[in-house]
């Protein structure tokens, strides 16, 4: 057998034999998973050990870490989920507001108040950019950055806040806009009443910046931009926030305090809006302008820091600041503001739900009128320093409230008002309504009455004697006479021949009050009212004797409604007292400011009818009268009821009247009273002539030298009369002269006043001489 040859064999070969035969050795077997050779250790035990703990705990918390992160992670999500769902659509969030706004037109049909909370919607779209440019320059000027949460922007306010002193979370709280539009929202949480005492508690929680809202905030917001573009939470936020004022978003702040839209406002008004967002009762320009200009010049610096101002526009904005609309500056009507709102019915004044437009009787002309002559009487004749109150009210004779004045501070609303809430003790004005019920009796003004001593006895009662604010008795006087002086004397007796149940009839039927005083002290204004009705009641005689109720409710309705839902509900009423008898009051009560205690209230060149009235201890002083236009009631006194010492009803109010009416009767025609003189033949219509009566032979100067003389003995012959008030033709009838009357019921206690006038009236500057001597003439009532 052939062998086989070939390569294969003789290398095979060559391999096997060219190797020495060795013997295997035995290696050492590897440790499993060992990548070789161990190194050297290094370090002693102790080092190796804190090494090994080291290693320990930090992959304990790394590993708690990242499961600790991805456990919030997943919170966070499922909770940005859950307030995503229940999120609406962005237009039901921009009007946040529990109760409706009222919005007051004066007769004119412009806006002059406005009540509860005004709003006015507007998009950002068509709001001018200035103004979208400020409140993002302000609050959040990462806002178009982040996802609702800016930790830069967190970090930054807790280092502001710490660097001051404060905690962490006090002052600047590095929110995001998102985030104060999570927290205007109240995180979704509508008000409930079963939890929240009121509205404003549950407001007040909604705003507490703890920790754990904090942290609700964020999954809230991040909802919110996923749900919302960042213009739609931007409209929320300017729609939503509160400006001051009750101003509700940035549509109504721009029209309450600029009387222009949003879309119209310059750069130094956006950064005064954006100013407000801050504090808004505090730096509200209505409240302090300056303060609210520095506020905003802090706001145009961020603009033009940020880019949204150029130079030229940022040294412009600098040098002509924002300033208020001449409705919001004047701030008028007010207390008429808050009077038509306690009138109207709650459901839709005070506390309406929808938006209310009312058109009222308020003329914005007469009411700055009277403030300005208000405040000049003062300024000219008041002492500084004095707590002296005024109220004034001007009406037309059928009722309609032109302007109101409740007190001397005219730049708040919802204060007291003592135009319509003060019940006062009337005095002497009350006295036209002892003779209108004369008069419609059948009593003539040239009827003589007795003025003298007199004694009223009341079983039970110790006996009443009035008496004359002079002390003085003038024996037989005309009606005319008797109230014109306000003889206290011939008014009681006048009183008591008419009858107190007429009185208080015809009193109440003019509107004046309910509780009337039942004892002979009634027709000396024993009683109490308010500004307002005595100003109505003395309305009613001035358009003939009907009744008035005082209206400042002209229409009511709905914003958006063409039909209104409530009309006027004041105005003329019944007749009271004829025509004749008012008449003939009229005429009357025009010698109380030519010849009589009125002196002071005359008219240059215009005919005008009024009374005077002081009661106890100089306590209140009040001037009411009218012309052929207005009739106009003004009150004096201290809110704690202190006497005013001595001021009289013929003295600073008077001077007040006078000056307010010939304020607003300015660039007016003279219109005649319609009043009526009286001889035997009958009634004779009679035009005031426009002339008063001046140099020498001045009534007024002879009123005051009988009034300051030397008391009159009993029995002496009575003053000379002014012959001004002397009858008519034939003289009138003698009524009842008696010295005693018999009377029943109780008498109020009503202390007599002294007729001392020594001193000067601290009320009433020292350079108005005249003044001591008016005192002397009003009645003491």
């Amino acid at each position: 057998m052939k062998k086989p040859t070939g390569n294969g064999r003789i290398v095979a070969d060559k391999r096997n034999f060219d190797q020495p035969t060795q013997k295997p050795t035995k290696q050492p077997a590897k440790r499993r998973g060992s990548g070789g050779s161990r190194p050297p250790k290094r370090g002693n035990f102790l080092t190796r050990g804190i090494a090994g703990i080291v290693v320990l705990v930090w992959r304990v918390v790394w590993g708690s870490f990242w499961r600790l992160a991805l456990t919030v992670a997943a919170i966070v999500a499922a909770a940005t989920f859950y307030f995503y769902t229940t999120l609406p659509e962005a237009s039901a969030l921009f009007d946040g507001r529990a109760r409706g706004s009222v919005t007051m037109l004066d007769t004119d049909g412009k806006v002059f108040a406005w009540r509860g909370e005004t709003f006015g919607m507007v998009s950002s779209d068509k709001i001018a950019p200035a103004l979208k440019n400020a409140v993002v320059a302000t609050e959040d000027k990462r806002f178009y950055r982040h996802i609702g949460v800016d930790p830069q922007g967190i970090a930054s306010a807790i280092r502001i806040n710490m660097a001051a002193g404060r905690g962490p979370l006090s002052g600047n709280g590095g929110s995001t806009i998102t985030q104060q539009v999570s927290k205007l929202l109240c995180l979704g949480e509508s008000f409930d009443p079963t939890r929240w005492k009121s509205e404003a508690e549950y407001e007040a929680e909604c705003r507490q910046s703890t920790i754990w809202r904090k942290v609700k905030e964020i999954p809230y917001a991040m909802a919110m931009e996923a749900k919302y573009s960042k213009a739609d939470i931007l409209n929320i936020y300017m729609n939503r926030s509160y400006l001051g004022a009750g101003a509700r978003g940035f549509e109504a702040a721009s029209q309450r305090y600029f009387g222009k839209s949003a879309a119209e406002v310059t750069p130094a008004e956006a950064a005064m809006l954006a100013g407000l967002l801050k504090a808004p009762s505090y730096f509200a320009p209505t409240s302090n302008l300056e303060r609210s200009q520095d506020r905003a010049s802090v706001i145009l610096g961020l603009m033009h820091d940020q880019g949204y101002l150029d130079d030229a526009q940022f040294a412009d904005a600098k040098a002509h600041p924002a300033v208020l609309s001449k409705a919001a500056a004047a701030r008028a009507g007010g207390y008429f503001a808050d009077w038509v709102m306690e009138t109207g019915p709650g459901f839709l004044t005070s506390e309406t739900t929808e938006d209310v437009t009312i058109k009222t009787t308020f003329d914005e002309r007469i009411q700055r009128a009277a403030e300005r002559a208000l405040q000049r009487v003062f300024d000219e004749k008041v002492a500084k320093g004095s707590t002296a109150q005024a109220a004034v009210v001007v009406m037309s004779p059928d009722g309609a409230v032109r302007a109101m004045i409740g007190g001397r501070d005219n730049t708040v609303s919802g204060t007291f008002n003592r135009a319509t809430q003060a019940n006062r003790q009337t005095g002497s004005s009350f006295k036209p309504f002892v003779y209108a019920a004369a008069l419609d009796q059948g009593y003539s003004p040239n009827d003589l009455i007795e003025d003298g001593p007199l004694t009223i006895r009341i079983p039970g009662s110790a006996p009443w004697s009035p008496q004359n604010y002079t002390r003085r008795y003038y024996g037989e006087v005309t009606l005319t006479r008797a109230l014109a002086n306000s003889l206290n004397t011939a008014t009681v007796r006048l009183q008591e021949i008419a009858g107190r149940d007429a009185v208080r009839r015809i009193a109440q039927d003019f509107g004046f009050a309910n509780n009337l005083a039942s004892g002979p002290a009634l027709g000396l204004g024993a009683s109490e009212s308010t500004l307002l009705n005595m100003t109505s009641a003395y309305a009613g005689i001035r358009n003939g004797g009907t009744a008035v109720r005082p209206y400042g409710l002209v229409e009511l309705q709905i914003k958006g409604d063409d039909q209104p839902l409530i009309g006027q509900s004041g105005g003329m009423g019944q007749r009271v007292i004829s025509q004749k008898a008012a008449g003939e009051l009229i005429g009357m009560m025009e010698q109380v400011i030519q010849h009589g205690t009125g002196g002071r209230a005359k008219l240059a060149g215009r005919p005008a009818a009024g009374k005077t009235g002081t009661t106890s201890s100089y306590r209140d002083a009040w001037f009411i009268g009218f012309t052929g236009q207005y009739v106009t009631g003004v009150w004096l006194g201290n809110d704690d009821n202190k006497p005013l010492k001595g001021v009289t009803g013929g003295g600073l109010p008077a001077e007040i009247w006078q000056a307010v009416m010939t304020e607003i009767h300015e660039g007016l025609p003279v219109e005649s009273l319609g009043s009526f003189v009286f001889d035997a033949s009958g009634a004779v219509p009679h035009v005031v002539s426009s002339g008063g009566a001046d140099g020498a032979s001045d009534p007024l100067a002879a009123a005051l030298s009988s009034a300051l003389g030397q008391p009159q003995p009993e029995g002496a012959a009575p003053a000379p009369q002014d012959p001004a008030m002397q009858p008519q033709g034939e003289p009138g009838r003698r009524l009842q002269d008696a010295s005693t009357i018999q009377s029943g019921g109780t008498v109020p206690t009503f202390p007599a006043e002294t007729s001392s006038t020594d001193g000067m009236d601290t009320e009433i500057s020292p350079d108005d001489p005249l003044a001591a001597a008016l005192r002397g003439i009003d009645g003491v009532y």
